[in-house]
């Protein structure tokens, strides 16, 4: 594997990358499961159900505080209730599943190597976050006791944008405060590192099997540097 030379600067993505989440779906936890068996939402018409409210999720995203994302999931929710009233779900286990979603932080966790991994990157680099995400992000990465590698971050629901667009990864350049080209990007999603190459970013794709085994390794991009998991990077970096 080709060594990377003249990095200063390393941008990384959240979901997939440093953590995952446990019931295998950004959308639904554990407990929503409970309400909405899997092998319901699996059926095609009720996949194009969820894909429809999931845009609509997403049509009106620059928020603030955990309060407007939590009313945001909570339309999403009920409208797959509406659309659903077989399920026979109340509006007290509407409550239910929305708050847990929210404000539970143990709907995400932690790779094993994240840790060590962003302790060795930080004593050489300037750490960056470049995510799809909410505003309980926060309270994620403090829950987790993470944020403090990072330099800076760049948000999808501050900018009312998300990857690829160009608009996430100029913004955290911008307060990177580096040139593009000693820059780096890591995510699971081939769409978001291709992205950052067309800014002038190293693009790096990590391939492990994210959402519990849900999905496979992402198939590798010719001419991008790829690893199976974090501390992976290490490697590529020659720490």
């Amino acid at each position: 594997m080709k060594k990377l030379k003249d990095i200063k600067g390393i941008f990384l993505d959240l979901g997939g990358t440093l953590v995952y989440p446990p019931s295998g779906s950004w959308l639904f936890s554990r407990l929503a499961y409970k309400y909405f068996p899997r092998e319901k939402l699996a059926e095609p018409e009720n996949m194009e159900l969820v894909r429809r409210a999931n845009m609509e999720l997403e049509s009106d995203h620059l928020l603030s505080t955990t309060g407007e994302e939590r009313e945001r999931f909570a339309r999403f929710y009920r409208t797959l209730t509406q659309k659903l009233p077989e399920l026979g779900i109340t509006s007290g286990e509407l409550e239910e599943i929305t708050d847990d979603k929210v404000y539970n932080m143990a709907n995400f966790q932690i790779f094993d190597d994240t840790v060590e991994t962003l302790e060795a990157l930080s004593k050489k680099y300037r750490l960056g976050i470049i995510s799809d995400n909410w505003p309980s992000v926060w309270d994620m990465l403090e829950q987790m006791d993470i944020g403090k590698y990072f330099h800076c971050a760049t948000y999808s629901f501050q900018l009312n944008a998300f990857k690829p667009s160009p608009a996430m990864y100029r913004d955290a350049l911008s307060k990177m405060g580096l040139p593009p080209e000693n820059t780096l990007f890591v995510d699971d999603l081939p769409g978001n590192v291709l992205g950052a190459q067309k800014e002038g970013i190293c693009p790096v794709l990590i391939r492990h099997p994210v959402h519990m085994g849900l999905m496979g390794h992402t198939e590798p991009i010719e001419g991008v540097h790829s690893i199976d998991r974090i501390s992976g990077l290490l490697e590529l970096l020659d720490i």
